[in-house]
Protein backbone atom coordinates (compact mmCIF):
# COMPACT_ATOMS: atom_id res chain seq x y z
CA UNK A 1 0.00 0.00 0.00
CA UNK A 2 2.92 2.46 0.74
CA UNK A 3 4.21 2.02 -2.78
CA UNK A 4 0.88 2.71 -4.25
CA UNK A 5 0.02 5.95 -2.06
CA UNK A 6 3.40 7.06 -3.30
CA UNK A 7 2.43 6.58 -6.45
CA UNK A 8 -0.84 8.54 -6.51
CA UNK A 9 1.71 11.02 -4.53
CA UNK A 10 3.81 11.33 -7.17
CA UNK A 11 0.62 11.70 -9.88
CA UNK A 12 -0.69 15.06 -7.88
CA UNK A 13 2.69 16.78 -7.80
CA UNK A 14 2.28 16.07 -11.54
CA UNK A 15 -1.32 18.08 -10.82
CA UNK A 16 0.90 20.78 -8.34
CA UNK A 17 3.53 21.82 -11.27
CA UNK A 18 0.70 22.29 -14.32
CA UNK A 19 -0.47 25.62 -13.36
CA UNK A 20 2.76 27.08 -12.13
CA UNK A 21 4.26 27.64 -15.39
CA UNK A 22 1.39 28.12 -17.26
CA UNK A 23 0.67 31.34 -16.82
CA UNK A 24 3.72 32.81 -17.76
CA UNK A 25 4.03 30.82 -20.88
CA UNK A 26 1.27 32.14 -22.39
CA UNK A 27 1.23 35.42 -20.88
CA UNK A 28 2.49 37.38 -24.11
CA UNK A 29 -0.43 36.26 -25.96
CA UNK A 30 -2.74 36.70 -23.35
CA UNK A 31 -1.29 40.39 -22.47
CA UNK A 32 -2.13 41.83 -26.55
CA UNK A 33 -5.40 40.05 -26.45
CA UNK A 34 -6.91 41.30 -23.60
CA UNK A 35 -5.11 45.03 -24.37
CA UNK A 36 -3.22 44.70 -20.63
CA UNK A 37 -0.14 46.11 -20.07
CA UNK A 38 2.93 43.32 -19.45
CA UNK A 39 3.38 44.78 -15.68
CA UNK A 40 -0.59 43.32 -15.40
CA UNK A 41 1.27 39.84 -15.00
CA UNK A 42 2.17 40.78 -11.63
CA UNK A 43 -1.11 41.66 -10.34
CA UNK A 44 -2.30 37.79 -11.30
CA UNK A 45 0.71 36.59 -9.72
CA UNK A 46 0.49 38.48 -6.54
CA UNK A 47 -3.00 37.20 -5.73
CA UNK A 48 -1.72 33.50 -6.85
CA UNK A 49 0.89 33.66 -4.54
CA UNK A 50 -1.38 35.09 -1.86
CA UNK A 51 -3.62 32.76 -1.42
CA UNK A 52 -0.67 29.75 -1.94
CA UNK A 53 1.11 31.92 1.48
CA UNK A 54 -2.39 31.64 3.47
CA UNK A 55 -2.88 27.77 3.15
CA UNK A 56 0.45 27.17 3.73
CA UNK A 57 0.25 28.82 7.09
CA UNK A 58 -3.03 27.14 7.90
CA UNK A 59 -1.91 23.94 6.41
CA UNK A 60 -0.98 21.99 9.30
CA UNK A 61 -4.21 23.04 11.45
CA UNK A 62 -6.00 21.90 8.21
CA UNK A 63 -3.84 18.49 7.65
CA UNK A 64 -4.82 17.25 11.67
CA UNK A 65 -8.37 18.07 11.27
CA UNK A 66 -9.02 16.57 7.39
CA UNK A 67 -5.50 14.48 7.09
CA UNK A 68 -3.40 14.73 4.27
CA UNK A 69 -5.15 12.45 1.57
CA UNK A 70 -8.41 14.65 2.18
CA UNK A 71 -6.29 18.25 1.61
CA UNK A 72 -4.86 16.85 -0.98
CA UNK A 73 -8.05 15.56 -3.15
CA UNK A 74 -10.01 18.76 -2.14
CA UNK A 75 -7.42 21.30 -3.16
CA UNK A 76 -6.53 19.08 -6.59
CA UNK A 77 -10.04 19.86 -7.37
CA UNK A 78 -10.13 23.52 -7.07
CA UNK A 79 -6.87 24.20 -9.00
CA UNK A 80 -8.94 22.13 -11.67
CA UNK A 81 -11.79 24.78 -11.53
CA UNK A 82 -8.53 27.65 -11.57
CA UNK A 83 -7.94 26.72 -14.85
CA UNK A 84 -11.09 26.62 -15.93
CA UNK A 85 -12.09 29.58 -15.29
CA UNK A 86 -8.52 31.27 -16.39
CA UNK A 87 -10.03 29.87 -19.80
CA UNK A 88 -13.15 31.85 -20.16
CA UNK A 89 -11.17 35.23 -18.42
CA UNK A 90 -12.54 38.24 -20.60
CA UNK A 91 -10.10 40.69 -18.25
CA UNK A 92 -8.10 41.83 -15.67
CA UNK A 93 -10.42 41.17 -13.31
CA UNK A 94 -11.24 37.81 -14.34
CA UNK A 95 -7.99 36.81 -14.29
CA UNK A 96 -7.46 38.36 -10.83
CA UNK A 97 -10.75 36.10 -9.32
CA UNK A 98 -9.33 32.90 -10.54
CA UNK A 99 -6.15 33.07 -9.84
CA UNK A 100 -7.22 32.52 -6.20
CA UNK A 101 -8.40 29.13 -6.02
CA UNK A 102 -5.32 28.45 -7.56
CA UNK A 103 -3.22 29.56 -5.15
CA UNK A 104 -5.38 28.54 -2.21
CA UNK A 105 -5.23 25.08 -3.95
CA UNK A 106 -1.68 25.15 -4.47
CA UNK A 107 0.02 25.87 -0.89
CA UNK A 108 -1.87 23.47 1.16
CA UNK A 109 -1.02 20.60 -1.61
CA UNK A 110 2.46 21.53 -1.14
CA UNK A 111 3.04 21.60 2.22
CA UNK A 112 1.42 18.39 3.25
CA UNK A 113 2.75 16.11 0.43
CA UNK A 114 6.68 17.47 1.15
CA UNK A 115 6.31 16.72 4.87
CA UNK A 116 4.53 13.57 4.12
CA UNK A 117 7.01 12.18 2.43
CA UNK A 118 10.20 14.32 3.96
CA UNK A 119 8.89 12.28 7.25
CA UNK A 120 7.80 8.78 5.71
CA UNK A 121 9.70 7.89 2.59
CA UNK A 122 14.24 8.10 1.48
CA UNK A 123 15.76 11.52 0.25
CA UNK A 124 15.56 9.68 -3.24
CA UNK A 125 11.42 9.53 -3.31
CA UNK A 126 11.57 13.20 -2.23
CA UNK A 127 13.70 14.09 -5.29
CA UNK A 128 11.46 12.07 -7.54
CA UNK A 129 8.78 13.85 -6.27
CA UNK A 130 10.00 16.94 -7.12
CA UNK A 131 11.15 15.56 -10.41
CA UNK A 132 7.28 14.62 -11.04
CA UNK A 133 6.73 18.17 -10.32
CA UNK A 134 8.88 19.39 -13.05
CA UNK A 135 7.14 17.00 -15.49
CA UNK A 136 4.10 18.93 -14.96
CA UNK A 137 5.88 22.33 -15.48
CA UNK A 138 7.35 20.78 -18.25
CA UNK A 139 4.45 19.21 -20.16
CA UNK A 140 1.61 22.34 -19.37
CA UNK A 141 4.42 25.19 -21.45
CA UNK A 142 4.79 22.63 -23.74
CA UNK A 143 1.21 22.14 -24.96
CA UNK A 144 0.49 25.62 -24.21
CA UNK A 145 3.24 26.41 -27.05
CA UNK A 146 1.22 23.80 -29.39
CA UNK A 147 -2.22 25.71 -28.76
CA UNK A 148 -0.49 28.80 -29.34
CA UNK A 149 1.01 27.78 -32.15
CA UNK A 150 -2.92 26.80 -33.19
CA UNK A 151 -3.65 30.68 -32.19
CA UNK A 152 -5.89 29.84 -28.83
CA UNK A 153 -3.79 30.36 -25.80
CA UNK A 154 -7.35 29.76 -24.15
CA UNK A 155 -7.11 25.87 -25.60
CA UNK A 156 -4.12 25.38 -23.72
CA UNK A 157 -5.52 26.19 -20.34
CA UNK A 158 -9.14 24.40 -21.13
CA UNK A 159 -6.57 20.99 -22.32
CA UNK A 160 -4.52 21.73 -19.19
CA UNK A 161 -7.90 21.95 -16.90
CA UNK A 162 -9.04 18.69 -18.00
CA UNK A 163 -5.99 16.76 -17.20
CA UNK A 164 -5.63 18.58 -13.74
CA UNK A 165 -9.74 17.39 -13.40
CA UNK A 166 -8.24 13.53 -13.86
CA UNK A 167 -5.86 14.08 -11.10
CA UNK A 168 -8.43 15.31 -9.02
CA UNK A 169 -10.56 12.11 -9.35
CA UNK A 170 -7.54 9.71 -8.98
CA UNK A 171 -6.51 11.51 -5.41
CA UNK A 172 -10.22 11.31 -4.73
CA UNK A 173 -10.62 7.33 -5.37
CA UNK A 174 -7.54 6.75 -3.46
CA UNK A 175 -8.79 8.20 -0.12
CA UNK A 176 -8.82 5.30 1.33
CA UNK A 177 -5.10 4.49 1.06
CA UNK A 178 -3.82 6.58 3.72
CA UNK A 179 -5.37 5.03 6.22
CA UNK A 180 -3.86 1.58 4.83
CA UNK A 181 -0.50 2.43 4.59
CA UNK A 182 0.40 2.17 7.87
CA UNK A 183 2.52 5.12 8.09
CA UNK A 184 3.79 6.00 11.53
CA UNK A 185 6.64 8.08 13.48
CA UNK A 186 7.83 8.52 16.86
CA UNK A 187 7.97 12.27 16.63
CA UNK A 188 4.13 12.50 15.19
CA UNK A 189 1.46 13.50 17.35
CA UNK A 190 -0.88 13.10 14.77
CA UNK A 191 -0.32 10.50 11.88
CA UNK A 192 -0.22 13.45 9.21
CA UNK A 193 -0.13 17.17 10.84
CA UNK A 194 2.78 16.57 13.95
CA UNK A 195 2.38 19.24 16.31
CA UNK A 196 1.17 22.62 15.75
CA UNK A 197 3.73 25.44 17.05
CA UNK A 198 3.49 29.18 16.79
CA UNK A 199 5.17 30.56 13.59
CA UNK A 200 6.10 33.58 15.83
CA UNK A 201 7.75 30.93 18.03
CA UNK A 202 9.74 29.29 15.26
CA UNK A 203 10.69 32.55 14.12
CA UNK A 204 12.05 33.14 17.13
CA UNK A 205 14.77 30.69 16.00
CA UNK A 206 17.87 32.18 13.18
CA UNK A 207 18.06 28.80 12.08
CA UNK A 208 13.86 29.14 11.03
CA UNK A 209 14.52 32.30 9.73
CA UNK A 210 17.76 31.53 8.06
CA UNK A 211 16.00 28.22 6.38
CA UNK A 212 13.27 30.36 5.26
CA UNK A 213 15.55 33.25 3.36
CA UNK A 214 17.27 29.98 1.55
CA UNK A 215 13.72 28.57 0.33
CA UNK A 216 12.76 32.42 -0.68
CA UNK A 217 15.87 32.85 -3.00
CA UNK A 218 15.45 29.78 -4.50
CA UNK A 219 11.92 30.13 -5.37
CA UNK A 220 11.82 33.79 -5.93
CA UNK A 221 14.57 32.31 -8.57
CA UNK A 222 12.65 29.57 -10.30
CA UNK A 223 9.51 31.51 -10.53
CA UNK A 224 11.12 34.94 -12.09
CA UNK A 225 13.50 32.25 -14.32
CA UNK A 226 9.91 30.30 -15.49
CA UNK A 227 7.34 32.96 -16.02
CA UNK A 228 9.61 35.97 -17.46
CA UNK A 229 11.45 33.63 -19.52
CA UNK A 230 9.14 33.58 -22.26
CA UNK A 231 8.82 37.39 -22.04
CA UNK A 232 12.68 38.11 -21.97
CA UNK A 233 13.27 36.06 -25.23
CA UNK A 234 10.56 37.75 -26.74
CA UNK A 235 11.28 41.55 -25.91
CA UNK A 236 15.00 41.09 -25.39
CA UNK A 237 16.31 38.18 -27.70
CA UNK A 238 13.29 38.52 -31.03
CA UNK A 239 11.92 35.64 -30.94
CA UNK A 240 7.78 34.91 -31.34
CA UNK A 241 6.03 34.45 -28.54
CA UNK A 242 5.34 30.75 -30.16
CA UNK A 243 9.40 29.82 -30.48
CA UNK A 244 9.68 31.80 -26.91
CA UNK A 245 7.04 29.39 -25.52
CA UNK A 246 8.97 26.39 -26.95
CA UNK A 247 12.34 27.62 -25.69
CA UNK A 248 11.32 28.26 -22.34
CA UNK A 249 10.25 24.80 -22.05
CA UNK A 250 14.00 23.77 -21.83
CA UNK A 251 13.85 25.04 -18.32
CA UNK A 252 11.11 22.90 -16.92
CA UNK A 253 13.03 19.98 -18.73
CA UNK A 254 16.14 20.86 -17.05
CA UNK A 255 14.48 21.60 -13.90
CA UNK A 256 12.97 17.73 -13.97
CA UNK A 257 15.97 16.36 -15.50
CA UNK A 258 17.81 17.78 -12.07
CA UNK A 259 15.46 16.28 -9.80
CA UNK A 260 15.92 12.89 -11.63
CA UNK A 261 19.62 13.05 -11.30
CA UNK A 262 19.48 14.00 -7.74
CA UNK A 263 17.07 11.03 -7.10
CA UNK A 264 19.46 9.07 -8.40
CA UNK A 265 22.64 10.31 -6.71
CA UNK A 266 20.85 10.68 -3.76
CA UNK A 267 22.19 6.88 -2.54
CA UNK A 268 25.28 8.18 -3.20
CA UNK A 269 25.55 11.90 -2.04
CA UNK A 270 24.12 13.38 0.57
CA UNK A 271 21.06 16.06 0.55
CA UNK A 272 23.33 18.73 1.22
CA UNK A 273 25.92 17.58 -1.46
CA UNK A 274 23.34 17.60 -4.05
CA UNK A 275 22.25 21.36 -2.71
CA UNK A 276 25.73 22.56 -3.00
CA UNK A 277 25.97 21.01 -6.45
CA UNK A 278 23.09 22.87 -7.92
CA UNK A 279 23.94 25.72 -7.21
CA UNK A 280 27.35 25.69 -8.74
CA UNK A 281 25.28 25.01 -11.43
CA UNK A 282 23.17 27.84 -11.27
CA UNK A 283 26.07 30.38 -11.13
CA UNK A 284 27.28 29.05 -14.55
CA UNK A 285 23.56 29.16 -15.67
CA UNK A 286 23.58 32.81 -14.97
CA UNK A 287 26.72 33.08 -16.66
CA UNK A 288 25.61 32.10 -19.86
CA UNK A 289 22.50 34.34 -19.77
CA UNK A 290 24.40 37.76 -18.57
CA UNK A 291 26.80 37.37 -21.97
CA UNK A 292 25.55 38.61 -25.02
CA UNK A 293 25.74 34.92 -26.66
CA UNK A 294 23.25 33.78 -29.48
CA UNK A 295 20.18 32.40 -28.65
CA UNK A 296 21.21 29.01 -28.60
CA UNK A 297 23.27 29.75 -25.36
CA UNK A 298 20.41 31.66 -23.99
CA UNK A 299 18.56 27.98 -24.10
CA UNK A 300 21.41 26.01 -23.14
CA UNK A 301 21.44 28.72 -19.66
CA UNK A 302 17.96 28.60 -18.67
CA UNK A 303 17.80 24.67 -18.86
CA UNK A 304 21.30 24.41 -16.76
CA UNK A 305 19.51 27.15 -14.18
CA UNK A 306 15.94 24.67 -13.47
CA UNK A 307 18.87 21.81 -13.56
CA UNK A 308 20.74 23.00 -11.25
CA UNK A 309 18.14 24.97 -8.95
CA UNK A 310 15.83 22.25 -9.21
CA UNK A 311 16.95 20.08 -6.59
CA UNK A 312 17.97 22.55 -4.33
CA UNK A 313 14.18 22.64 -2.90
CA UNK A 314 13.11 19.01 -2.29
CA UNK A 315 16.90 18.44 -0.55
CA UNK A 316 16.44 21.04 1.42
CA UNK A 317 12.81 19.92 2.77
CA UNK A 318 13.77 16.86 2.93
CA UNK A 319 16.70 17.73 5.53
CA UNK A 320 14.03 19.71 7.62
CA UNK A 321 13.01 16.80 9.96
CA UNK A 322 16.82 16.32 10.44
CA UNK A 323 17.58 20.01 10.94
CA UNK A 324 14.40 20.83 13.24
CA UNK A 325 12.20 17.74 14.60
CA UNK A 326 9.90 15.37 12.85
CA UNK A 327 7.73 16.43 15.78
CA UNK A 328 7.75 20.37 14.60
CA UNK A 329 8.71 19.73 10.77
CA UNK A 330 5.18 20.29 9.48
CA UNK A 331 5.04 23.72 11.68
CA UNK A 332 8.61 24.42 9.71
CA UNK A 333 7.62 22.56 6.84
CA UNK A 334 4.23 25.51 6.29
CA UNK A 335 6.56 28.13 7.41
CA UNK A 336 8.74 27.39 4.83
CA UNK A 337 6.26 27.56 2.23
CA UNK A 338 4.97 30.38 3.25
CA UNK A 339 8.58 32.06 2.83
CA UNK A 340 8.73 30.17 -0.09
CA UNK A 341 5.82 31.53 -1.60
CA UNK A 342 6.52 35.24 -0.61
CA UNK A 343 9.49 34.85 -2.81
CA UNK A 344 7.38 33.65 -5.51
CA UNK A 345 4.88 36.61 -4.96
CA UNK A 346 6.93 39.19 -5.09
CA UNK A 347 9.99 38.59 -7.09
CA UNK A 348 8.00 37.75 -10.60
CA UNK A 349 5.89 41.24 -9.65
CA UNK A 350 8.72 43.48 -8.94
CA UNK A 351 10.68 42.46 -12.29
CA UNK A 352 7.44 42.61 -13.64
CA UNK A 353 7.29 47.21 -12.71
CA UNK A 354 11.44 46.86 -13.38
CA UNK A 355 10.25 45.36 -17.05
CA UNK A 356 7.93 47.61 -17.70
CA UNK A 357 10.21 50.59 -17.12
CA UNK A 358 13.89 49.79 -18.19
CA UNK A 359 13.23 46.60 -19.98
CA UNK A 360 13.91 42.64 -19.88
CA UNK A 361 17.29 42.98 -20.39
CA UNK A 362 17.08 43.46 -16.42
CA UNK A 363 16.43 39.49 -16.50
CA UNK A 364 19.49 37.38 -15.88
CA UNK A 365 21.02 40.26 -13.37
CA UNK A 366 18.09 40.08 -11.20
CA UNK A 367 17.99 36.05 -10.89
CA UNK A 368 21.83 37.15 -10.31
CA UNK A 369 20.80 38.57 -7.01
CA UNK A 370 18.64 35.80 -5.77
CA UNK A 371 20.91 33.35 -6.57
CA UNK A 372 23.35 35.28 -4.12
CA UNK A 373 20.61 35.59 -1.38
CA UNK A 374 20.07 31.43 -1.94
CA UNK A 375 23.81 30.41 -1.51
CA UNK A 376 24.45 32.82 1.50
CA UNK A 377 21.25 31.42 3.38
CA UNK A 378 22.26 28.08 2.77
CA UNK A 379 25.70 28.36 3.40
CA UNK A 380 25.13 29.54 6.67
CA UNK A 381 22.22 27.08 7.45
CA UNK A 382 24.73 24.49 7.05
CA UNK A 383 27.12 25.92 8.88
CA UNK A 384 24.97 26.50 11.81
CA UNK A 385 23.31 23.23 11.49
CA UNK A 386 26.12 20.15 11.43
CA UNK A 387 25.25 17.07 10.08
CA UNK A 388 23.25 14.49 12.50
CA UNK A 389 20.81 11.78 12.03
CA UNK A 390 17.04 12.56 12.69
Amino acid sequence: MATLLLIVIYIAFIGLGIPDSLFGTAWPAICPELSLPVSAAGVVTVLTSGGTIVSSLLSARLIRRFGTGGVTAACTALTAAGLLGMSCAQGLGWLCLFSVPLGLGAGSIDTALNNYVALHYKATHMNFLHCFFGVGVTVSPFLMSLALSAGSWRGGYRLMAGVQAGIAALTIAALPLWGRAGHKHPGELHSDGGRAVPFRTLLAGARVRTACAAFLGSCALETTCGGWGATWLVQARDLGPDAAAGLVTLYYLGMTAGRFLAGVLSARRSSRQLVRTGQGVVLAALVLLLLPLPVPFAGLGLFLVGMGNGPVFPNLLHLTPQLFGPEHSQSVIGLQMAASYAGILLAPAVFGALAQGAGAWLFAPYLLLFYLLMTAATLKLFQKSPPRRA
